[in-house]
């Protein structure tokens, strides 16, 4: 089953795909916000493209487990790429994937342009490699 994974963001939109298998994820690229209905094609774009059956999403909950106001966004973009794309869109919990990510190309030296460009599609590859793994260890 391919599964799509997003990292949702206020000006960009990280996107990572798993293997036929559903083994591991690999970053795909990087949407540049514009607005709703141009991010909705992209994605959806991406789902015919590579045959998604299944989106996975991260979902930003506060350290201490509740939801804030950017929950309320990623609720609301969920609503309509469901409706978009007519597959089930699944939450992740992406605490501190951003972190981690950063942390990984501060590791490996990577830093200005180069950075920005693949932050988001890090954090997405991280959040749909944790989903994977949850599945596979059957949390």
């Amino acid at each position: 089953m391919r599964i799509l994974g997003l990292d949702y963001g206020s000006k960009r939109i990280g996107v990572a795909l798993c293997d036929e298998l559903g083994i591991t994820a690999q970053g795909l690229t990087t949407i540049t916000r514009k607005n709703r209905t141009a991010d909705l094609e992209a994605i959806t774009k991406l789902v015919r493209t590579h045959r998604v059956e299944k989106i996975v999403i991260g979902y930003p909950v506060r350290l201490d487990g509740s939801e804030g106001i950017q929950c309320e966004k990623v609720n609301r973009f969920i609503s309509l790429l469901e409706e978009a794309c007519s597959i089930p869109v699944m939450r992740y919990d992406e605490t501190l994937s951003t972190q981690h990510a950063q942390d990984i190309l501060s590791q490996a030296n990577v830093r200005g342009a180069r950075r920005r460009e693949i932050i988001d599609k890090l954090a997405a590859c991280l959040i749909l490699q944790g989903y994977l793994d949850s599945l596979s260890s059957g949390k």
